[in-house]
């Protein structure tokens, strides 16, 4: 079982030191991820400026790109084979939401999801590693029960099945308070707060992006409702932007267009 790990945070983040130290037990896991935070970059590549892989000390390769540049770096080249699992975070902060669009850590998982690898993203809710250790075990157990699966797709004794793309979110509870696993669909969030204006040193303005708003949708069934309750939440995700409800009425306002001309 071959797993690739990336993050936003950095790879001297926390977080996946933690989940690499949770992995490594169950699979073959090995680190691409940015050289520094890239939070907020959700699927973004870098075109135009070369990109140049390091090592760390501790074997963790690291890219001075985005996320999504570190996944996609890895598949179609780096590592010289195709990992079974992709796995981003541990996020240092929720990822719920409408923030889900933002999110580089999304990002990167989804970028192994695009290539046609299952992906799963994880975030802990709240800022600051609190039981890091213990998020680090809940995607270990999620995963673990994951594996017979994948594995039996690897070997050809399944047959392969379309790829999937998980966003699951861990409160940051003690090991005894979390309550297990719910799978729920996004919530949503209020439109960000104000943007912070500052005068520079040199008596121009500076525009730093607003903090995130407050839960707007947060009812039962929601990610930010089973967290708030003590469960991790799991979230299927994919990538047709198309509002399939609204066809309808466009194909009305094309074909009213067509007749015109």
């Amino acid at each position: 079982m071959k797993i690739l790990i990336c993050n936003d945070d950095g790879y001297q983040a926390s977080g996946i030191v933690a989940l690499y130290e949770a992995l490594k037990t169950i699979a073959d896991v090995e680190v691409v991820a940015p050289e520094q935070n890239n939070s907020a970059k959700s699927n973004a590549l870098t075109l135009h400026s070369p990109m140049y892989v390091q090592t760390a000390a501790n074997g963790f390769r690291y890219i001075n790109g985005t996320p999504a540049d570190c996944v996609h770096i890895a598949l179609t080249g780096l590592l010289g084979y195709r990992p079974d699992l992709v796995v981003s975070g541990i996020n240092n902060g929720a990822n719920m939401g409408d923030d889900t669009i933002y999110s580089g850590t999304v990002g990167a998982a989804m970028e192994g999801y695009l290539f046609g690898i299952p992906a799963i993203a994880f975030s802990q809710t709240e800022k600051g590693w609190t039981h890091i250790d213990v998020a680090a075990q809940q995607a270990r157990n999620l995963i673990k029960q994951l594996i017979p699966s994948l594995e039996a797709v690897a070997e050809g004794a399944q047959p392969a099945v379309p790829p999937w793309l998980l966003n699951v979110n861990i409160p940051n509870l003690p090991a005894g308070q979390v309550e297990g696993f719910k799978v729920c669909r996004l919530g949503r969030r209020h439109a960000a707060e104000r943007v912070i204006v500052q005068t520079s040193p040199r008596g121009e303005s500076m525009y730093w992006i607003g903090g995130a708003g407050p839960a707007k949708e947060a009812g039962e069934g929601t990610d930010f409702h089973a967290t708030t309750q003590g469960y991790v939440s799991i979230t299927p995700l994919h990538v047709d932007l198309t509002d399939h409800e609204r066809l309808p009425y466009w194909a009305q306002t094309a074909a009213r267009l067509t007749h015109k001309h």
